[in-house]
């Protein structure tokens, strides 16, 4: 029940009382938070600096890496001889000569070579074997050493039957041979010295009916792999 009595009372605010009140800040504050704007560029700098120097040290490393790395040696085949090839009875005196070069082509690099034998080839069947082709020596860079030798005697083993299978490849027009070269090399790198690789290098050698190498093989890069 409404009294009559009692007279309503109106409240007014000014617009400055109803604005929020703003918080008041300590010095300690403003302190607090210098320094924490300060650390975080702090840490910003440091991290900068820190990648970058990674770059830096990432692209020295892969310029040095392309620079040193060393390149496999390069064999080429230039002279691959069969005298007699021509003659049914040539077994009984058969030889295999060759001249081929072996290329060092890294600008800073030496290779030393501990040992190097050859072995010669027919349809995937040894007919011949040299241990001990060249003494160990060391081939400077940008340098090319001459591997030349024959195999004859007790390193050649071409019996009445193979000889056969030679002339009748001979009258064909072909025959192919393969010379392969196997030698242990360390890469000299300034004065380190690199572990010791198991090299191959394998020439295809095609014979004409002369005994003599055909030109489509003279000069032919031997491809070159490590085992």
């Amino acid at each position: 029940m409404y009294n009559s009595d009692r007279l309503p009372i109106q409240y007014s605010t000014t617009p400055e009382q109803q604005r929020p009140m703003r918080r008041q800040h300590t010095a300690r504050y403003y302190a607090h938070r210098v320094r924490e704007s300060l650390t975080t560029r702090v840490s910003k700098l440091i991290c900068t600096i820190f990648l970058s120097l990674l770059l830096i040290l990432g692209m020295i490393t892969f310029i040095l890496w392309l620079s040193l790395r060393p390149h496999r040696p390069r064999f080429h085949i230039h002279a691959f001889s069969v005298p007699g090839l021509g003659q049914e009875t040539g077994f009984a005196n058969a030889g295999i000569m060759f001249n081929a070069t072996a290329r060092n082509a890294n600008h800073n690099i030496g290779i030393y070579y501990d040992s190097m034998d050859a072995t010669v080839y027919y349809r995937d069947q040894r007919v011949g074997s040299i241990t001990g082709l060249l003494d160990p020596f060391y081939q400077g860079p940008k340098n090319t050493t001459i591997v030349m030798g024959s195999f004859q005697g007790a390193t050649l083993t071409v019996n009445n039957q193979r000889w056969m299978e030679f002339t009748n490849d001979r009258k064909k027009g072909t025959v192919v041979f393969r010379l392969e070269f196997t030698a242990t090399i360390r890469f000299r790198i300034h004065a380190w010295d690199s572990r010791r690789h198991r090299m191959h290098a394998n020439c295809d050698v095609d014979v004409g009916q002369d005994g003599l190498i055909l030109p489509i093989s003279k000069d032919r890069r031997c491809p070159v792999y490590f085992t």
